[in-house]
């Protein structure tokens, strides 16, 4: 474990690929539906990336621009980054700026 990291505010092709391989056994930790995205859905997404880091989310409601355009919004508004999108689902990863589970440097 990593003591203190530097905020990461891009990651690069060989990092995408160390946590798509890990993504992949994830099953997804937050489930947007026919609700949206709430409020209360934002405060989950904050809390269990905070503990997690690397989650991956399906989104259930809507057309592709649709699906896209809830991805910038959880993108923009938890300061975390995209690993992947495939179909309904998307990966991203905020890593803590201590003790952090993953080293990416």
């Amino acid at each position: 474990m990593s003591k203190s990291n530097k905020k990461l505010t891009f990651l690069s092709n060989p990092q995408k690929k160390f946590l798509k391989g890990i993504a992949h056994n994830l099953n997804p930790m937050i489930i947007i539906g026919s609700n949206g995205v709430t409020d209360s859905l934002m405060a989950e997404l904050e809390t269990t990336l905070e503990h997690h880091e690397l989650l991956k989310i399906k989104i259930a409601i809507g057309e592709r621009d649709d699906r896209k355009k809830i991805v910038e919004h959880i993108i923009e508004n938890t300061g975390a980054l995209l690993v992947q999108t495939i179909g309904k689902t998307c990966v991203i990863f905020r890593q803590r700026e201590k003790d952090s589970e993953f080293s990416l440097n």
